[in-house]
């Protein structure tokens, strides 16, 4: 089969390019929730937010996805989850695994591919290359309402560019170990949160703890994955991401509890009037 690769014009590139490209921007100032990171508990939370027909973005300050996952163990390419989660591997990410003794072994770059793949099939959307500078809040500085975004190219070139807004009624930082987000919010609004850092290393009892803290932090900002760890001192652990995966699910559980709560008291609020 002969395919016919006509040339295309330089203007016709650069005009399709930013004609679409700025379409997506004017879609994404205001969504339902903005997680901040595409690691594995940033995913896990979209894809489960997304499937539900929640408005999801995912910002991510890198060009790409995947967070600790690549780097396996010490750049082994080998990455292990508990086996409690072999139906959520299976069912929701369509990942394969390899059954050891105690674990199961999942392919880093799969492991990656098939979270991104998950939730982007499921209608979240990707920022790449955003960083998030500062948080929107309310009048009375009291509930997040959104994140202020710039490029990290901007960042890195240490440039003076003002940033652009993305409203949503639920932010997760779902930065890592930096938890960057919440020492925003902790630094901007008049709420008490302190950002602890992450303890030592004890991976029998990390993940059940990641899982039990991802909640919601302040109104309006929710943690997921390492930055819970870092704002309550939990232990880490390491390259067993079971904790992540949950942690993303169970922060998209109480969102989604949420949301819906405010849908029906706006639906009673119209009825009455």
């Amino acid at each position: 089969m002969e395919i016919d690769l006509k040339g295309i014009s330089e203007r016709t590139i650069t005009q399709t390019i930013v004609r679409h490209g700025l379409r997506k921007l004017e879609s994404l100032s205001q969504v339902d929730v903005a997680i901040v990171g595409a690691g594995p508990s940033g995913m896990a939370c979209a894809y489960y937010l997304a499937r539900e027909g929640v408005n999801v973005l995912i910002v991510e300050r890198r060009l790409s996805f995947g967070g600790g996952i690549g780097g396996g163990g010490m750049l082994i390419p080998a990455v292990v989850v508990q086996k409690g989660l072999r139906n959520i591997l299976e069912n929701d990410f369509n990942i394969r695994y390899i059954e050891d003794s105690e674990v199961l072994v999942v392919d880093p770059a799969e492991l990656i591919a098939k979270l991104a793949t998950a939730a982007i099939n499921a209608g979240a959307k990707f920022l790449l290359g955003t960083t998030v500078e500062d948080v929107l809040a309310d009048r009375e500085r009291k509930k997040v309402t959104g994140i202020v975004v710039n490029w990290t190219a901007v960042h890195m070139a240490q440039l003076w560019v003002d940033p652009l807004f993305i409203r949503a009624q639920a932010v997760v930082d779902a930065t890592g170990h930096e938890a960057s987000v919440v020492r925003i919010a902790a630094k901007k609004l008049n709420v008490k949160v302190d950002v602890l850092n992450e303890g030592p290393a004890i991976p029998e009892l990390a993940d059940d703890l990641i899982v039990k803290y991802s909640k919601k932090v302040i109104p309006g900002l929710y943690t997921t994955g390492m930055a819970t760890a870092a704002v309550y001192k939990l232990p880490r652990m390491g390259p067993i991401f079971g904790g992540m995966l949950l942690s993303g699910k169970k922060v998209a559980e109480e969102i989604l509890k949420e949301l819906r709560e405010q849908e029906k008291a706006a639906e009673a609020k119209s009825e009455s009037s």
